[in-house]
């Protein structure tokens, strides 16, 4: 009867997700709460719901702090114009070579995603690179793919969704994760390099080489929006730059808890850019729905977990797995897990996958003697599909700026997509991130 409720809330909860009847944070909370009760009022369990849902809030307290504070902090260094060079520097390499400009729409894609929100990395990118490759005949749908799967590989960042919701599920470290995430996103990362000058050859033998004018570049790469110019600060790049690797350094060494670091680097990016109280309320105020509303499922998905392994119905449905899965099989379970991550991905959202459906994964893995940062780790390889599925809303944003067909896009998409997968998982057994067999 337990496995039974337990296969029952992982389903109501994902069809309430996938038809949008709730809200993310709704489900994680509502749902979790009515089974639980339910199971005390027919005695199925004699389980403290209140206390259960307490312990599942603080393995994912600081997780969400570390998210809110980590979005707030690169949403502020966009905000300064801390990315802004990096901008102009690519059109200008790009000038009128197809071949270059492929190039750089990847490398700004990969820059840009540092901050974790995919609809303002949509939006830079667009901006810059859809003039260019209008005046150049390029094909938008080559911009779409090559900025969909540049930023899908950042997006294993901690502060991104997917891997922000598996260190809150399985409890990781932070730190931890990062440093095994960093050798698959320098691979992903340099195959999509390849995989731009592969699509750049060719449309340099079809559209040759156009030159462009030092009038053109400057059309491109001077900001004329006066609310945008209100907000940035070039004179304090080079600080926010410093800054910023600060950040970076620190998050990888690991010496100092991820949420103090992006508690104190948002803090010092609001006193370094804005003096008055005035312009730092208002930069919070501007940068906080994104964050907040992340922070907010990372803090509901505690009750989720807590309820569930309060009442013991993550064991039930772990053992009921490992029940009729063979031996044979069960020792691959990394790879299963990677496999499944893909369709799992895609066909559901972020938080129907990693706070539905891989808790159960990873109690059934422990059986077969992989560990939670394992699987952790093979969950997130699907995550080279995931970008494409149509329940990921900042798509539409990708699709309206470049104004292509959503099928085309996802078949293009797809099939370099399989390159990032295959690199994944070769990242991954060969650094041991993921082994290729348990150890039970």
């Amino acid at each position: 009867m337990v496995a039974f409720l337990a296969y029952a809330l992982v389903i109501v909860f994902m069809i309430l997700i996938m038809t949008k009847k709730m809200s993310p944070f709704a489900a994680l909370t509502v749902v979790p709460l009515v089974f639980g009760i339910g199971g005390v009022i027919f005695g199925i369990w004699h389980a403290d719901i209140g206390a259960a849902a307490l312990n599942g809030l603080k393995t994912t307290s600081v997780t969400a702090i570390m998210l809110l504070f980590a979005v707030l902090f690169f949403t502020l260094m966009i905000d300064t114009g801390l990315f802004d060079p990096l901008s102009n520097a690519m059109i200008r390499f790009a000038k009128g070579d197809p071949l270059k400009v492929m190039m750089a729409t990847v490398l700004l894609s990969a820059g840009v995603s540092l901050n974790g929100d995919g609809t303002t990395t949509m939006i830079i990118v667009c901006s810059a690179f859809v003039p260019i490759y209008k005046k150049l005949n390029m094909k938008l749908l080559d911009l779409a793919v090559l900025t969909i799967l540049s930023h899908s590989i950042m997006n294993l960042l901690p502060w991104g969704g997917p891997t922000a919701r598996v260190i809150a599920v399985l409890h990781l470290n932070e730190s931890q994760v990062l440093r095994g995430l960093v050798p698959m996103i320098i691979f992903g990362e340099i195959y999509m390099v390849i995989v731009a000058y592969i699509m750049g050859k060719q449309e340099r033998k079809r559209l040759g080489i156009l030159n462009f004018t030092e009038d053109h570049i400057r059309e491109l790469t001077t900001i004329t929006d006066p609310e945008v110019l209100k907000i940035r600060r070039p004179k304090k790049i080079w600080i926010n730059l410093v800054l910023t690797i600060i950040v970076l350094i620190m998050l990888i060494w690991g010496i100092v808890p991820s949420a103090v670091i992006f508690i104190a680097a948002t803090a010092l990016g609001l006193v370094i850019n804005y003096t008055s109280v005035k312009e730092q309320r208002a930069r919070i105020e501007a940068n906080m729905p994104d964050a907040g509303s992340v922070a907010m499922v990372v803090i509901a998905a505690g009750i989720f977990m807590g309820i569930l392994s309060g009442t013991h119905m993550d064991l039930a449905i772990a053992n009921s797995m490992s029940s009729v899965i063979p031996d044979e099989f069960g020792k691959y379970w990394g790879l299963i897990v990677a496999f499944i991550s893909a369709p799992g991905t895609f066909f559901l959202s972020n938080d129907a996958f990693y706070f539905g459906v891989l808790p159960v994964l990873a109690k059934t893995g422990a059986t077969y003697g992989f560990t939670s940062l394992q699987l952790g780790f093979a969950s997130l390889i699907g995550q080279a599909f995931h970008l494409l599925s149509p329940l990921v809303p900042f798509i539409y944003v990708l699709l309206r700026l470049t104004d292509v067909d959503m099928g085309q896009w996802q078949k293009k998409s797809a099939l370099w997509g399989i390159g990032i997968f295959v690199i994944y998982i070769l990242v991954a057994l060969a650094f041991g991130l993921m082994p290729l067999t348990g150890k039970a």
